[in-house]
């Protein structure tokens, strides 16, 4: 299962959540573009990914912030700008722009080094925004607990697209990454499970503040954890059950 949409529009224009979508999707056609071989590939790696063993050894800092900004493929791209376009505004209308862009690297940062820290001898690099959008997520989960999100589900014989309550998708989803951070067998999975988990805490941490400054429960019992303006509404979904003959 994998979210499409939330019922919480923002009142504002969320500049700094559409440059980022932008920056990451212009980044990745350029590396396609300038980057074809595999020694280039592996170059910029070097240099702009996150290596646990170089931050180790003092070295390449700055790849803690680079390596939000690369992914590994299409996909990747595609589902980590999907998560932040859903999650993003909310916390960027609530935070402002500003203050939401350095909460948005702070996440990605932490995320970073959370996973660094499990296995600082890994010369694997490690690229990508998941761990600053977990962040987000983590945010999102602390403020709007009972938003609506609509959730693709997949299973064998049928898929439909569903509203749930927020705490139910992010909490499952937060769920599957410490799951699979503390199984063994996940190591060798090419995710970076550790970054998600680190991402999404040091996210919900870092908007406790907002949260008390809201009325903290108050804020929630006002609210029932619901968006603070009315939510979006949709038409029933156009994607049948499909079942098997």
């Amino acid at each position: 299962m994998f979210p499409i949409r939330d019922h919480n529009p923002s009142e504002r224009t969320a500049y700094v959540t559409l440059t980022l979508i932008g920056a990451n999707i212009v980044i990745y056609l350029y590396g396609l573009a300038a980057f074809q071989s595999d020694q280039a590939l592996s170059q910029l790696y070097f240099d702009y990914a996150m290596i646990p063993a170089r931050i180790s050894a003092g070295e390449n800092y700055t790849s803690l912030v680079t390596s939000v900004f690369l992914h590994g493929g299409l996909w990747h791209l595609a589902g980590n700008m999907l998560f932040l376009h859903i999650f993003g505004d909310n916390l960027e209308e609530e935070m402002g722009h500003l203050p939401f862009l350095a909460f948005y690297l702070a996440c990605g940062i932490g995320a970073s080094w959370a996973q660094m820290m499990t296995d600082p001898a890994s010369v694997v690099p490690t690229v990508g925004a998941s761990g600053a959008i977990a962040g987000v997520m983590g945010g999102y989960l602390l403020l709007f607990p009972k938003a609506k999100v609509d959730i693709f589900i997949f299973f064998i014989i049928f898929f439909r697209i569903i509203p749930v309550p927020a705490w139910i998708m992010l909490g499952l989803w937060f769920g599957l990454q410490v799951l699979h951070s503390v199984n063994p067998a996940s190591a060798d999975a090419g995710v970076a499970y550790w970054a998600h988990s680190g991402g999404f805490v040091i996210g919900f941490a870092l908007t406790i503040p907002l949260w008390l400054r809201r009325g903290a429960k108050g804020y929630w019992e006002r609210t029932e954890g619901h968006p603070p303006h009315p939510e979006a509404t949709y038409g029933r979904s156009s994607i049948p059950t499909i079942k098997r003959r």
